[in-house]
């Protein structure tokens, strides 16, 4: 049996993590920590680099470590969380907010839009983020107002926008069709006429080198030019950029080789010649556009998130004043000495300490708790939590900060910072490009000399530039990324980050949250224990009575089953009814005192609990189950088994991970109790419970030291550790900020899809090596051929389509996948027939671009 792993500084921070440890530590024989998890972390792993110490007040400037740009060979940053995060933090700036960019589509891209925003008076610092398409100002509102920056960002071929100005997908789709009509009737005229032409076949039916054949090569010139000019300025902005920024990229290669190709045609056209290449540029422009395509449409939707995420932010709090009057102001403008009112219902604005008043307070979104928690004078709350049961007023802590505010600030910078596998090809590019480019010069020189002949020396140099073109190498990620997202789409799984590809197959540990992601978050009423002096149906009975009037999701469970109860006539009514929150409801039921609720409520009321209820008590504690008591009058009657259910293929999804070699570990903000049916099962290898939310990040980082690690969630509190994974898969049931933070998201919440995301990264990352294998094969063998002199335009034209079309079939060829997953789906959803048709409409919403879950991020 598998142990479970309760969370661990000197006194006053976390050995481990270096958070601020609570008024109870605990302690260790090597140190003192902030919760159980990190404790048995500490012990398991021993003393691991997780940047520690760190103030609690700053949590996020702690996690940026998590994930270190890369640098280039030069020493410079190659990902936006480098120099960019490090001015964000450094900022001298009162607001910040997030734009849409148009036009972002490599890593060069964020160097530059980040150097455009800084020039701007009255801006910070800017932060680009190529994967989302987004990039984070921090400015001074005094100087610049907010609704001047998209203006202010926009030029260079980049469109900056506010986050609910429409998106940009259809102006691309629309060069794209503009293209593809004036594309394939340039190639029917070269199919039908000059092709012929060129290979001597006999053309009787029209002379191409007569007025007929000028006008239709008149007619070829207008409509290059127009899928060179307008379905290709995409393409030649990049290039530009690339030469601005000093990064040679992909982009540029391909500008140049159809630029080449169109110029040469051009003045071919005007010097009277018939062989022109305008096919040529046409074939590069609308193959590459056609890639760029796919990857904006997968990436366009992931922007949205980030926005909507800052915009369910916090930003007004309720202070008292000393007259007791009350003030709405903005959160920034609290003060560590301030009153925060917090009502039923509302956000609590602020992490802090309650000062007056009692509350049930549901913190799901940060901690994964499944049960709300009682907060009375003294204890901590937290940023982002909601009070469901009673009101508190709050003193905020001395930083005046949320955690929902860090977690969303972490989860921006290691997401941002995390590179994808399009990196590798812009990387590679900035050697590939400056070598054939001297390639072709070097060849047109050579060949002008040893033939003194200028029109064989350029066909020669167009000849290496058109053979070089890298489609091939340009397609082999994106086109793999791309059939890899379309059949996880087909398994119910939404990759929002192609660098999961290159990451997932080296994963061998499998880190799972427990709430909402082993389970499914809702708790069920699953059986009624009652006292020889009792029927389960009067405890049932009493139990719903009062619990009607609750708001918590016990409670909820406990009325559902009354309401399913054949034996019972109806729910009977209640009266002067109590709340007492995070301990239960009292009240009157048939002019009888009745209380519902936990072991604390019967204590207050000093109600004697027999041994055989409190047996059934620890027995339902053991596993994992939350035990509701019932008294009428004096004594206690029975009690209702709550529990959160085991999400359905739970055990099978654990079992293929660890068949498959990986260790599988448990994850919870839940007690001990709550995690037991977990830590008896022979796939699981550990169980870490009682873990803070801030902790699961240093968590998962200090087990990612003894090597990859992937975090599977759903919750707020998942967020910092799916960032920080090498690898992180929200369920498609979890919260915004979960999903933004993943790579990939389980749309139909059947684990078994967890297991298929693992399956489908290792084959696209094989196809992705197979594709560029072949692209660096077929130039290091074309290259030489056309550099002396053996290969004209067309022939290297019909080579780089030969090569691109070989990508293309090695990326769709079957896949292999196991059929396994869809007979596991098919399972769980004969479990749970309404979750399986929701997660079929959301696939469906994903697939056609309707779905509010995050689409493909495919950087």
């Amino acid at each position: 049996m598998n142990e479970t792993r309760p969370p661990v500084g000197d006194d006053e921070t976390c050995t481990l993590c270096g958070l601020d440890v609570p008024d109870a530590p605990v302690s260790g024989p090597d140190g003192t920590y902030c919760c159980e998890g990190c404790k048995q972390v500490h012990e398991t792993v021993g003393d691991v680099a997780v940047d520690g110490p760190v103030d609690s007040g700053d949590v996020a400037s702690a996690l940026d470590g998590a994930a270190a740009p890369e640098s280039d060979a030069d020493g410079t940053a190659d990902a936006v969380g480098g120099a960019g995060a490090d001015a964000m933090a450094d900022a001298e700036a009162d607001a910040e907010t997030y734009l849409r960019v148009d036009g972002m589509h490599c890593t060069t891209c964020e160097t530059f839009v980040e150097g455009v925003a800084e020039r701007e008076p009255g801006v910070a610092a800017a932060d680009a983020s190529y994967g989302s398409r987004l990039v984070r100002v921090a400015y001074d509102s005094s100087a610049l107002a907010a609704d001047a920056l998209p203006e202010r960002l926009t030029g260079y071929g980049y469109r900056a926008r506010g986050m609910d100005d429409a998106d940009d997908v259809e102006r691309s789709s629309g060069r794209l069709i503009v293209g593809g009509f004036f594309g394939m009737m340039t190639m029917l005229w070269y199919v039908l006429f000059l092709y012929p032409d060129y290979l001597g076949w006999d053309v009787s039916f029209l002379d191409v080198g007569g007025s007929a054949g000028t006008y239709l090569l008149a007619n070829v010139w207008v409509m290059a030019t127009i899928v060179l000019a307008y379905t290709g300025y995409p393409i030649l902005r990049g290039a530009y950029v690339s030469l601005a920024a000093g990064k040679p990229n992909m982009d540029l290669l391909v500008s140049i080789a159809a630029v080449n190709a169109y110029v040469y045609s051009t003045a071919a056209l005007l010097l009277g010649r018939t062989e022109v290449y305008f096919d040529v540029t046409v074939a590069i422009v609308l193959v590459v556009s056609i890639g760029n395509y796919l990857e904006r449409r997968a990436t366009e939707r992931a922007a949205d998130r980030v926005g909507e995420l800052a915009e369910e932010r916090v930003t007004e709090a309720t202070v008292r004043r000393e007259d007791g009057s009350t003030e709405t102001v903005s959160v920034e403008a609290v003060a560590a000495d301030d009153a925060v009112v917090v009502g039923q219902s509302d956000r609590v604005p602020l992490d802090g300490t309650v000062v007056e008043g009692e509350a049930a307070v549901d913190e799901s979104l940060l901690t994964g708790e499944s049960k709300p928690v009682a907060k009375a004078p003294g204890d901590r709350v937290v940023g982002g939590s909601t009070v469901v049961d009673g009101g508190v007023v709050l003193e905020p802590d001395p930083d005046t900060a949320s955690t929902l505010d860090r977690l969303v600030e972490t989860t921006w910078n290691l997401a941002a910072s995390r590179s994808g596998a399009q990196r590798l090809a812009d990387k590679l590019a900035a050697v590939f490009v400056p070598l054939v480019v001297t390639a072709a010069v070097l060849a047109t020189a050579y060949w002008l000399y040893a033939t003194g002949d200028v029109a064989t020396a350029l066909l020669t140099g167009l000849a290496v530039l058109v053979v070089s073109c890298p489609c091939a190498l340009g397609l082999a990620t994106p086109l793999a990324v791309a059939s890899a997202v379309s059949r996880g789409l087909d398994r119910g799984v939404v990759v929002r980050d192609a660098s999961v590809f290159e990451r997932a197959p080296d994963v061998d540990t499998v880190v799972f949250d427990k709430t909402g992601t082993l389970t499914t978050g809702e708790m069920t009423a699953e059986r009624v224990v009652a006292t020889p002096d009792a029927t389960e149906a009067d405890v049932l009975a009493s139990a719903a009575a009062l619990e009607t009037y609750a708001d918590h999701p016990a409670a909820e469970a406990i009325v559902d089953r009354a309401d399913d109860a054949t034996d019972l006539d109806g729910i009977p009514a209640a009266s002067g009814v109590e709340r007492h929150p995070g301990r239960g409801v009292a009240g009157r039921v048939d002019d009888e005192r009745v209380l519902v609720g936990n072991r604390d409520l019967l204590a207050e009321h000093d109600v004697a609990l027999p041994s055989a209820l409190a047996d059934a008590a620890d027995a339902a504690r053991d596993d994992g189950a939350l035990p509701v008591f019932v008294v009428r009058g004096d004594e206690a009657h029975g009690l209702v088994v709550v529990h959160d259910d085991p999400r359905p293929g739970w055990e099978r999804a654990c079992e293929r991970l660890a068949d498959d070699g990986r260790d599988v570990v448990v994850l919870t903000g839940d007690d001990h109790a709550a995690a037991s049916r977990f830590e008896r099962h022979d796939a699981v290898s550990d169980v870490y419970a009682d873990v803070r939310p801030e902790s699961k990040t240093e968590i998962v980082r200090a087990l990612a030291s003894e090597g990859d690690v992937a975090m599977v969630g759903d919750g707020s509190n998942d967020a910092g550790a799916l960032a920080a994974a090498d690898v992180g898969v929200a369920m498609g049931s979890g919260t915004a900020l979960a999903a933004d933070a993943a790579d990939a998201v389980v749309v139909d919440d059947d684990l078994a899809s967890v297991g298929t995301t693992f399956d489908l990264a290792t084959t696209a990352h094989g196809r992705v090596r197979g594709n560029l294998a072949w692209a660096f094969a077929y130039n290091a063998v074309a290259i030489p051929v056309a550099v002396a002199g053996l290969l004209n335009p067309l022939v290297a034209a019909v080579a780089m389509t030969a090569s691109s079309l070989l990508v293309v079939a090695n990326t769709r060829r079957d896949w292999g996948l196991d059929d396994e997953a869809a007979a596991d789906a098919s399972s769980a959803a004969d479990g749970d027939d309404t979750a399986g048709r929701a997660g079929d409409e959301t696939a469906a919403q994903v697939a056609d671009g309707t779905a509010d879950t995050p689409e493909v991020r495919a950087s």
